[in-house]
């Protein structure tokens, strides 16, 4: 067998294609198999890994068998284990064999889902995967689905429309279609994801007009400040554009009150974008279905299966009453892309709901891990993740001196160590550097956040591998953590 490309402008030798492809099999199937074995994080520092990667010679081809040797020895160091069971950051997901198996397949086939067209199979597998979202989700059966690579995209793309809404003339005329319209006004909770700026900062907004509204006792947008807000907004001379209400926020997984949000759009005419990134998979199981309420009368809706249904990233679906609203904005066809197949319902060309022109075949891998878990699967793991987050929260309500710092919401865990004579600013520290030192002994991942000026713990569940002795093993690690530090051991 020889390990040389099969000419200077081909592929590889055949034998060598499919040995290296098994090759890889068995260290994914290994990697996946022994993730629980190994350190959740590796202590490294920044640039370490890239003076590794610069001093490797790539003017010339080396063996599939080095590169893989090296990605083990150089890359693998370098990797925060997201797949780990004991990774309780951010809202950590999971890959999982089925969406393994759709990649390798994706990468081999390589098509452009821009036009049904250009890949029929990935435009109606991505349609079929879309329908089975919104049924599973219990978003309204009319609303049209687009998939994207995150919600900050998705969310771009909806505010998009809601700008055009709002002042039209913006996709032909840009800014200066605002003429005598005054400055655009977007508002979402004080708990609400970033991505609103950001998405202001390209659409043209500006970051300092997305308003912020503050939130109740429960972290939910407060709806009375809302109005009022809106009301000072229209009388200073802006121009209300659109609200943004959350179902999971990334804090706490709390969520805002979206039929009351609904009403106050509809007084005032405003578009309303519900960012479910998170919380919309809660909707799956029955007793989750209520984060549903009010969505039929949303303008656009994310939901994110690579948080919580057991997609790996990225995979983002945008939910739109009326499609036509971000298709007008987006839809531009050269020449060479047109005479695709008609007006069949079948045939989306979903290029035209959005800035990208080329799009890989995300729908594939979620299509195996719908298939392979079945609907009562994916409800089971996410019902066991909440069951694994409140078993968590009851081991924090029973220890002296750590309180949860909210109720638990979906699965999510916000909690705080205040040992007696500390409070304020030093509790804060304190809080910050048990979660600090839990990371740095590699053996689990959390975080923290900010609340009412109070630094928290955060463990998010959403991983299919953990069990119920990987909560107790972080149990007992942020608890000898907290307590050494809390005696002034330090070097623990």
């Amino acid at each position: 067998m020889t390990w040389e490309l099969a000419g200077p402008t081909g592929d590889f030798q055949p034998d060598a294609i499919r040995a290296e492809l098994h090759r890889m099999a068995d260290w994914m199937a290994d990697y996946r198999i022994g993730i629980a074995e190994r350190s959740v994080s590796t202590p490294v520092q920044p640039g370490e890994i890239g003076d590794q990667l610069r001093a490797a010679n790539w003017e010339l081809p080396v063996s599939l068998e080095e590169i893989i040797a090296d990605f083990d020895r150089v890359v693998m160091p370098g990797i925060l284990n997201w797949g780990h069971p004991a990774f309780f950051g951010y809202f950590g997901s999971t890959s999982n064999t089925p969406a393994l198996i759709a990649e390798m397949a994706a990468a081999a086939l390589n098509v452009n889902a821009m036009t049904w067209k250009s890949s029929p199979s990935a435009t109606e597998m991505e349609t079929v995967v879309l329908e089975w979202i919104r049924e599973c989700c219990g978003l309204p059966e009319k609303h049209f689905g687009v998939v994207y690579d995150t919600a900050s995209v998705a969310v771009m793309h909806a505010l998009a429309a809601a700008r055009e809404k709002a002042c039209g003339g913006m996709r032909r005329n840009g800014l200066g279609a605002l003429g005598g319209i005054a400055m655009l006004r977007i508002y979402a909770s004080d708990q609400a994801h970033s991505s609103a700026e950001k998405a202001a900062i390209v659409l043209g907004v500006g970051e300092s007009n997305v308003i912020r509204i503050p939130s109740d006792d429960d972290f939910r947008m407060d709806c009375a400040a809302l109005r009022k807000t809106i009301l000072d907004d229209v009388a200073l001379g802006y121009t209300p554009m659109a609200v943004i209400a959350t179902v999971g926020s990334t804090s706490t997984a709390s969520s805002d009150p979206v039929p009351e949000i609904a009403r106050i759009c509809r007084e005032f005419d405003l578009w309303l974008h519900v960012d479910g990134a998170y919380g919309g998979g809660y909707g799956v199981l029955p007793e989750g279905r209520w984060v549903m309420q009010g969505m039929e009368d949303a303008d656009s809706v994310v939901v994110n299966p690579h948080k919580w249904l057991f997609v790996p990233l990225d995979f983002s679906t945008l939910y739109l009453k009326n499609p036509a609203s971000v298709r007008e904005v987006f839809s531009l066809t050269p020449e060479y892309l047109r005479g695709a197949a008609g007006e069949s319902p079948a045939a989306h060309d979903y290029m035209d709901y959005g800035i990208q022109l080329g799009r890989r075949f995300r729908a594939l891998k979620a299509w195996m891990v719908f298939r392979a878990f079945g609907r009562s699967g994916i409800e089971s793991r996410i019902r066991e993740n909440c069951r694994a987050a409140k078993m968590f929260a009851k081991l924090v309500s029973d220890e002296e001196h750590f309180s949860l710092a909210t109720p638990v919401n979906m699965a999510v865990v916000c909690f705080r160590f205040e040992p007696p004579g500390l409070a304020g600013e030093a509790a804060n520290a304190m809080n910050r550097m048990v979660v600090e030192r839990v990371n740095a002994s590699g053996k689990a991942f959390l975080t923290y956040t900010t609340l009412r000026g109070r630094i928290v713990m955060r463990a998010g569940f959403g991983n299919i591998l953990t069990t119920d002795a990987t909560i107790h093993s972080v149990w007992e690690l942020i608890r000898a953590h907290a307590g050494k530090l809390a005696t002034g051991e330090v070097n623990c």
